[in-house]
């Protein structure tokens, strides 16, 4: 994940700072550089991190403090509130409205200016996934190709619309990127498209030309909304480049896309302070579903390891039915752990989406414990075992008994589904794991919907302690963590409903 890094080194910074016994200002002092250093090591710009230094020295005056306050807490909240200030200005972007014409124009960095200069910042492919997202909402989106400057631009944005179902509007013949713009917003506009979304071409603050073009098409078309849309891998020329836009057209918000990759990803935060406009969305895959609101809060939660709960719960609900989540859990609390039920969770692993992401979103972790390339590897590894179990009997998928899979057996999975009798034996071997896991498990209790209390917060926690592996249970922050982590847990209503405790019906 894109400044998995960068949130790495500051949840260092403060884990150190909270193990010193005394906080003082020198201790204050050495967090605060730590986070610095990290930030500018990230492209961070440097009057941004300079200010965010300032800023925190004003609200934390170690000094005005009453005894009996936690210094700590007060720290890591002014760190948190700052790096979403970076992240979001405070000033909402506009939103388009059903059944009421919206044109929203797209705008973006070359691709040179990119990590990759031969693959661009992905705005074309940007527009068409904005475009999708509206259109699974109830929208009636429409896409108008004004790019004239790119070759091939028209005929990518006609590929993906046509996948997405999407009206689209172009010219083969026509070079003049104010007229294609024109033409396509005022024919869509009678055919009743509720969002019209213009695409323009890629430029830098060195073309004033290109830049005189993108303000001949915003004058024509007359845009609700512009979006300035930024890769993630973009550098320290961030800020410079974004404030040209900024200077050149209203930028109303920005999408940064690649947030999938390993970038440093401080140019992005230096860019949006720069638009002083909020990031609404990210692209955070190649696939036109791979495209996911952005809410400021819970991504710096899950940045600096503080994890995001709800957003944790919301994905078990996406991938878990209601009516499902009794069952599983009785099948939990039982302990039997057959080949089927680590079938079913594989494919709801696979449904959370990227397993570092999910990893994020718990209290303690951080999307830097997955090393990079080992995400892809994990899932292919993942879809290698489904296959494998897809070529057994359901004797084999129900039963809780590895001693069933003997060799022959194990020769016959691997022929049907193509794989090497190591590949199954290794397969059992994990099933082995996971089984002592789920066995570890049995007898957990799951309360009911108003019965999580204190004692039986930390009987669970105690019971979960002997099931997490001893790395794990350190990076929740041992066995107090794992307590604030059941709490967590407790309070949160979504929580007791998936548990099957009794909510509303």
């Amino acid at each position: 994940m894109v400044l998995a890094q960068l949130g790495g080194s500051i949840s260092r910074a403060i884990q150190q700072m909270s193990n010193a016994t005394i906080i003082d200002e020198k201790v204050l002092n050495e967090c605060l550089n730590e986070i610095t250093r990290a930030l500018l090591q990230s492209d961070v710009q440097f009057k941004l991190v300079r200010d965010m230094q300032t800023n925190i020295k004003k609200i934390v005056n170690l000094d005005d403090l009453a005894a009996g306050h936690n210094k700590r807490k007060i720290i890591q909240q002014a760190i948190f509130n700052e790096l979403c200030k970076m992240l979001d200005p405070g000033k909402p972007a506009f939103t388009p409205k059903k059944g009421k014409t919206s044109v929203v124009m797209f705008v973006g960095l070359q691709g040179k200016l990119c990590l990759h200069p031969h693959v661009g910042s992905g705005k074309t492919t940007t527009c068409t996934k904005y475009a999708y997202y509206h259109q699974k909402k109830g929208w009636k989106p429409a896409l108008v190709c004004a790019d004239t400057f790119r070759a091939g631009a028209f005929d990518q944005l006609k590929q993906n619309a046509t996948k997405a179902k999407i009206p689209f509007y172009g010219s083969y013949m026509e070079s003049d990127p104010v007229k294609i713009a024109v033409e396509g917003v005022e024919r869509f506009k009678k055919e009743n498209c509720d969002l019209i979304i213009v695409d323009t071409s890629g430029r830098h603050k060195q073309e004033a030309a290109l830049f005189e073009e993108m303000r001949q098409v915003s004058e024509a078309t007359k845009p609700d909304l512009v979006i300035f849309v930024m890769d993630s891998s973009i550098g320290q020329a961030a800020f410079d480049q974004a404030q040209a836009f900024k200077q050149s057209v209203a930028v109303g918000a920005v999408i940064v896309t690649k947030m999938d990759g390993h970038a440093k990803g401080g140019g992005a935060l230096s860019a949006v302070a720069a638009t002083k406009s909020p990031v609404i969305f990210i692209g955070t895959g190649e696939h036109m579903d791979e495209f996911e609101v952005f809410d400021v809060k819970p991504f710096v939660s899950r940045l600096l390891g503080m994890g995001d709960w709800s957003g944790f719960m919301d994905k078990i609900h996406e991938v878990v039915p209601m009516d499902q989540q009794p069952e599983l859990l009785q099948k939990l609390s039982e302990g039997n752990f057959t080949l089927r039920i680590m079938y079913e969770q594989f494919q709801n692993i696979l449904k959370m989406g990227p397993i570092g992401q999910v990893f994020s979103m718990l209290p303690g972790f951080s999307a830097e414990l997955m090393p990079k390339g080992r995400e892809k590897e994990s899932q292919a590894k993942i879809k290698r075992y489904m296959t494998m179990m897809d070529s057994m009997t359901n004797e084999e998928l129900d039963s809780s008994n590895p001693k069933l899979m003997n060799e022959s057996r194990m020769m016959r999975i691997a022929r049907g589904s193509g794989r090497h009798i190591r590949e199954v034996m290794e397969m059992m071997e994990e099933y082995k794991r996971l089984a002592k896991i789920w066995s570890k498990m049995k007898g957990l209790k799951i309360p009911k919907k108003g019965e999580m209390s204190a004692l039986s917060r930390n009987m669970n926690a105690q019971h979960m302690s002997k099931v997490l592996p001893p790395q794990m249970l350190k990076q929740i922050g041992g066995m107090g963590g794992l307590q604030n982590l059941m709490k967590q847990m407790g309070s949160t209503k979504d929580m007791m409903g998936m548990f099957g405790g009794g909510g509303d019906k």
